[in-house]
């Protein structure tokens, strides 16, 4: 996959939930749900590890393959966790679950986090991994698309309520074009994918690291993509989520749950063919490993590791520049103070 015209061991007792139910609440349910769902902070099993869930942003795909590495190599059981990873319907659901506290932490898209956050839900980040976001607008090769320019006259396929499809027009102006030029097609997010291969519409909305790879897997076609990041708007992208009650409560089992994944993500991008393997065993929803591989090490790309000092921290200039945009450039209505939405204090010690 091209990203347009900038850019041509050991298995330890591990426990994936193959499904969650995560509908709609209303934020009134959020707010009486005080107490530990299905996530159980502080309890321990046999051996003394505390079981811990992470629920991700969408079902298992090649960015989440440092978790099962994680867990198979011993990374959380090393950090004293015992972690269950849960597949997730979208990181605003995901973020619902943090807040009801149905799963101790989650993994979510920032902009969506800072809504939840904005609308009264009780949750924070505790950093973000995809430093560089991974929103784009992907197409087939053929089109012969190479900047924003070329959508004109384009329909591109786009899931309402996501945040592609509220950044995308500020994205268009940003780079000269009038939104009323591009015909936005509003797709359910799971149909997306096949809009585009049925020829429904020229291009869709959404994360090149993940779905570029599956559509050439599912085509064999190629397909390139324009990331927003490449033309001017990169938002932070993907990170750990966990609930104000925990952070407060329990800041030990976070700081636990950040370095662990900050290791993970490190690991799987030292080995990641053995991270690959790792999730291709694990993760029963799992596409090819072939399609993995493609995934996670696009994955690996966005987490800008020659910059951060560790995966997963974040400065206060990147949340700013963030909410900024947010603030300036969509319907985003929470104030432009990191702080609001990001505890800092967790990568610290990375």
């Amino acid at each position: 996959m091209r990203g347009g015209n900038k850019r041509d061991g050991r298995t330890r007792g591990r426990k994936i939930v193959m499904s969650l139910a995560v509908g709609g609440v209303a934020l009134a349910t959020v707010a009486a749900c005080g107490q530990t769902g299905a996530g159980g902070s502080g309890e321990q099993n046999a051996e003394g590890l505390t079981e811990v869930t992470v629920t991700l942003n969408w079902v298992p795909y090649g960015e989440h393959a440092p978790f099962y590495y994680g867990v198979e190599q011993g990374i959380f059981e090393d950090a004293g966790i015992d972690l269950t990873i849960q597949p997730g319907n979208g990181s605003g659901n995901t973020v619902q679950q943090v807040a009801q506290r149905n799963t101790d932490f989650g993994w979510a898209d920032t902009p969506p986090l800072a809504n939840g956050i904005s609308s009264g839900m009780p949750v924070r980040s505790v950093g973000v991994f995809l430093q560089t976001g991974p929103s784009s607008v992907e197409f087939f090769d053929d089109q012969g698309i190479t900047e924003p320019a070329d959508l004109v006259g384009k329909s591109v396929g786009g899931t309402p309520g996501d945040a592609m499809y509220g950044t995308f027009p500020a994205w268009l102006e940003l780079n000269g074009v009038d939104p009323a030029d591009v015909t936005v097609v509003n797709v359910d997010a799971a149909g997306k994918i096949a809009a585009l291969i049925e020829g429904k519409v020229d291009a869709i909305q959404g994360f090149h690291h993940d779905q570029a790879p599956t559509i050439e897997n599912q085509t064999d076609k190629e397909v390139s993509a324009l990331p927003f990041s490449d033309f001017g708007m990169n938002l932070l992208g993907t990170g750990l989520v966990a609930n104000e009650a925990t952070i407060e409560s329990d800041p030990e089992l976070v700081q636990a749950m950040v370095r662990a994944t900050s290791e993970a993500f490190l690991a799987a991008s030292e080995d990641p063919e053995a991270a690959v393997a790792a999730m291709a065993a694990g993760a029963e929803q799992a596409p090819d490993e072939s399609v993995l591989a493609a995934q996670l090490e696009a994955t690996i790309g966005l987490l800008d590791l020659e910059s951060a000092p560790a995966p997963g921290v974040n400065s206060e200039e990147q949340w700013t520049d963030t909410l900024t945009f947010l603030s300036e450039n969509t319907d985003f209505e929470g104030p432009a103070t990191p702080d609001t939405y990001w505890d800092a204090t967790f990568g610290e010690d990375l």
